[in-house]
């Protein structure tokens, strides 16, 4: 197996239709955490050159693209996708730090951020440098918070006014990136973990007020 991780380009637009293909398909498995995005959306993120591709024998197999706000005050790297067959192979972990060092190239004075259920995209962001924040840390550019529309738990994040919802607020100042040494990882991400336990507390006090938020933190059905 070998794969091509690069920059998208207007070449790659082709792609576009199998990468919402393997979102909309992730989404359904998940049942929560993917906005949708649309085929002509992907393909002018590959015509701007802000989205990373991964490719095997001529298949789209990866993908991840760059958004900005605030007038580039905020970043973030979204819609990392890997296909089912290449998952546990490193692959989404090698895409999101392509992506990572394209938005450091690109927006160097920015603050890249990201919501996400995902712990795999969690600890990939911790490695990064990332830190868990609340809600209040990241943009308020309504445009960002329309995309979460499409998840099917937008109801909660309308109910307490954007302050949380199932997700994980993530952000990584650009202009003070410090690399993390070997021995230095495993000790944030257990910092990380203390700080999930605390705020699934949190989240389970506010569940109470939300009967919908109660129902998916017990695994109820709907």
């Amino acid at each position: 197996m070998h794969v091509t991780i690069a920059m998208a380009n207007n070449g790659h637009t082709k792609y576009a239709d199998d990468i919402c293909d393997m979102m909309g398909e992730a989404a359904k498995i998940r049942g929560t955490g993917i906005a949708k995005r649309d085929p002509a959306y992907i393909s002018q993120k590959m015509a701007e050159g802000k989205a990373v591709i991964a490719i095997n024998e001529d298949k789209a197999v990866g993908f991840c693209y760059i958004e900005s706000w605030e007038g580039h005050k905020y970043v973030a790297n979204s819609g990392l996708i890997v296909h089912p067959d290449y998952r546990k192979t490193g692959l989404a972990k090698a895409i999101k730090q392509k992506t990572f060092e394209c938005s450091k190239e690109k927006f160097p004075n920015a603050k890249l951020f990201g919501i996400t259920t995902s712990m795999a995209v969690m600890k990939i962001n911790s490695d990064l440098g990332y830190r868990p924040v609340s809600f209040s840390e990241l943009t308020k550019d309504d445009t960002f918070w329309k995309g979460c529309q499409s998840c099917t738990n937008y109801d909660i994040l309308q109910r307490t006014n954007r302050s949380m919802c199932l997700c994980t607020g993530m952000v990584c100042d650009l202009k003070n990136v410090v690399k993390k040494t070997k021995a230095e990882k495993p000790e944030s991400w257990e910092r990380f973990k203390r700080f999930m336990k605390l705020r699934k507390i949190r989240i389970q006090r506010k569940s109470r007020e939300f009967p919908t938020l109660n129902k998916l933190i017990n695994h109820e059905k709907q």
